[in-house]
């Protein structure tokens, strides 16, 4: 399943609009429904969470007007993957203690390694995704 919406483009890692932090919420919601009706409610807060982050990047640090995810199951892995039209660089940062800033990549890092998945980057980083293992298939 894919979704697509329209952000404010060039963001440029300031704070985010409310139009946008309501697409993060939408992307969080629409996660959560497609999880329970697929019959995993167990890893709906960790890929609620992840999603969160995921598109919070691409609207804080994409110079695109869209942003697209997408939700799969497939070969064991429910698959996730937000695409927001700028390629880049990412890396897990190592925050410091009193920064208000800088952890999403960590947790989602940390997430994905306790189901047993992995995260990364495609398309020249325009694509950032994360698959979790799981027990169950999406019917």
């Amino acid at each position: 399943m894919s979704v697509c919406f329209c952000v404010s483009p060039g963001s440029n890692g300031r704070d985010v609009a409310e139009p946008d932090a309501r697409r993060v919420q939408m992307a969080r919601r629409v996660t959560a429904a497609w999880l329970r009706y697929c019959g995993l409610p167990d890893l709906v807060d960790d890929a609620t969470l992840i999603v969160s982050e995921l598109v919070t990047n691409a609207v804080v640090h994409g110079s695109g007007s869209q942003v697209t995810l997408t939700l799969a199951v497939r070969d064991g892995f429910l698959h996730l993957a937000v695409h927001d039209e700028t390629p880049g660089d990412f890396t897990v940062q190592n925050a410091g203690s009193d920064a208000e800033r800088g952890r999403g990549l960590f947790l989602v890092d940390h997430l994905a390694g306790a189901h047993g998945g992995g995260w990364g980057t495609s398309d020249e980083g325009a694509t950032t995704w994360c698959r979790l293992a799981l027990a169950g298939t999406c019917q």
